[in-house]
């Protein structure tokens, strides 16, 4: 089994044991996060070999000219975007707390072919689109301090990335040079998987909390490649957050 999935399996099964497991006698407090935050997507040497944006991004040489390429003129830090998300959670006493959470993310990247141009001498445009919805559940560890303290907590979880990547505008014949105008899209999920760390700094007593986490996730998803229209079958949907939340336990 490959290390992702093995990965994915167990954080699955820690969430299964913790959501079962736990003593009937321990406090439950129930609670919800919502925040934004930033999205920074993986660099290029961390991502997937076969992601179509490190494609888009290196080119090829065109057949009609071999001494030009097809690449893109754009940066993959192009696609660092804000975030917004909302999360419950349950926590099982002081220590460990389950949740389940919704996020959105999009960035629209303008972008033009960089050593090729039309007949009239003017630059080839395109859109890069990418939209992503994660839906996740996650368990954090609160090692020290309660509600009324500061409270740092790590944890780990697993994503359902629902994404939709698009490439439109126009777009030229790597056989012909001819520049036609189109539009490809790739939409599915993906399971992916999470790393999260943070603090949290209690607000006027253990109601309400501010907090700041570090997260990590990855996950990659299919285009369909050639027969869809990339020139590449993946999109890597790796990316570090940092986000700013507000917690309020009831």
């Amino acid at each position: 089994m490959p290390v992702r999935l093995r990965l994915l399996r167990n954080v699955g099964l820690v969430l299964l044991v913790l959501l079962t497991a736990a003593p009937a006698s321990a406090q439950v407090v129930q609670s919800m996060h919502v925040g934004a935050g930033f999205v920074l997507p993986r660099g290029f040497d961390a991502r997937d070999k076969d992601d179509v944006l490190i494609r888009n991004f290196l080119g090829e040489s065109l057949p009609a000219i071999p001494s030009r390429s097809d690449a893109l003129a754009f940066e993959i830090s192009d696609f660092r975007t804000g975030q917004v998300f909302g999360e419950w959670n349950v926590a099982f006493g002081d220590f460990i707390e389950v949740g389940a959470g919704l996020g959105f993310y999009r960035k629209s990247v303008p972008t033009v072919y960089f050593d090729l141009v039309d007949e009239s001498g003017l630059e080839i445009e395109q859109q890069l689109r990418l939209r992503v919805v994660p839906i996740t559940g996650l368990v954090r560890f609160l090692p020290f301090g309660g509600p009324t303290d500061v409270q740092p907590y790590v944890g780990a979880g697993i994503s359902i990335l629902n994404f939709q990547y698009t490439e439109a505008g126009d777009f030229v014949d790597g056989e012909t040079l001819d520049v036609f105008p189109d539009r490809f899209r790739a939409r599915g999920a993906t399971l992916g998987g999470l790393l999260l760390g943070g603090v949290r700094f209690p607000l006027g007593g253990d109601i309400y909390a501010f907090g700041i986490e570090g997260r990590y996730q990855f996950g990659t998803g299919n285009t369909g490649g050639l027969e869809e229209g990339f020139l590449a079958d993946k999109i890597d949907l790796g990316a570090g957050q940092l986000n700013f939340t507000l917690l309020i336990r009831f």
